[in-house]
């Protein structure tokens, strides 16, 4: 983002009088310059010396480790990708619950699971939802009366996991079930809607073409005849969006077999491919 400025026309000796107004505005010049080369530079996906440090060389670790998506990277993603993360740590607020303490392999793989799906969008990283709480099993609610392994509570900005459910849909990357990318999924949809300066970043044209698309597959799915999806992704529109999004990082291949139409403009909502991400 770029700010220009009115030239500051400064007498070699202002009045008295006018000094302090001179300074105030030489002051907030440069402060506006350095806020805005920090906002733009982060958005942007560029490393801003200290605001957030660099990825550390532990966290890397955990992702080469424990994340085949960011391993599977080229250098250049994978450097984007690692600034991702280091921020979407930086801004959020993990919470434990009915555990001591969120720990850094908890933060970091959470963390990547989130850039996995808003990789396409360098100045996305689900801002409403400030809060990541982390329990270590499923929990249970008491405004529906019944157990969770996840859900997106916009109303208190949170993104609600079970540990055990989390690391479970990563063990098994062929099934079409990882809770993770399932909650992150409804977080984006949401965060699409709500009035912030994310507001409105999908593409209202494509959205429009997935709906018409998926309306289609959810008939087939109330009948008995999907191919592709379990029947938790007829429950409404939004289960049907995160029913997708588990199949299209995990069983790419298969979807865009069978689905060829719904899994292309996935890619173009999205703005990644799977199957090509080098």
């Amino acid at each position: 983002m770029t700010i220009s400025f009115s030239t500051l026309l400064l007498q070699v000796d202002p009045p008295a009088s006018d000094f302090t107004d001179v300074l105030f505005m030489v002051v907030l010049s440069v402060m506006l310059i350095v806020l805005s080369a920090m906002s733009g530079r982060v958005n942007m996906g560029f490393q801003v010396p200290g605001f957030p440090r660099p990825l550390s060389a532990s966290r890397k670790k955990i992702l080469l480790k424990r994340f085949p998506y960011y391993v599977n990277l080229s250098e250049n993603k994978r450097r984007r990708f690692e600034q991702k993360v280091q921020y979407f740590i930086h801004v959020k607020e993990f919470i434990p619950r009915q555990i001591p303490v969120v720990t850094e392999e908890m933060k970091v793989l959470i963390a990547a699971c989130a850039v996995q799906l808003t990789f396409g969008y360098p100045k996305i990283f689900l801002s409403h939802f400030k809060r990541i709480l982390v329990y270590p099993d499923n929990y249970y609610s008491t405004i529906n009366k019944t157990y969770h392994k996840g859900e997106v509570n916009p109303r208190m900005q949170a993104i609600v996991l079970s540990w055990k459910a989390f690391v479970e849909g990563y063990i098994d990357q062929e099934d079409g079930r990882n809770l993770g990318l399932h909650e992150m999924a409804h977080a984006l949809r949401l965060e699409n809607l709500i009035l912030n300066a994310e507001y409105n970043f999908l593409d209202a044209e494509v959205l429009e073409s997935w709906q018409r698309l998926a309306d289609e597959e959810m008939i087939n799915i109330a009948n008995g005849q999907s191919s592709m999806f379990r029947d938790y992704a007829g429950t409404d529109p939004d289960e049907f969006f995160s029913v997708a999004i588990e199949n299209f990082f995990e069983r790419p291949e298969k979807f865009k077999g069978l689905m060829p139409n719904l899994y292309g403009i996935l890619v173009l909502l999205l703005k990644q491919d799977p199957l090509n991400s080098n």
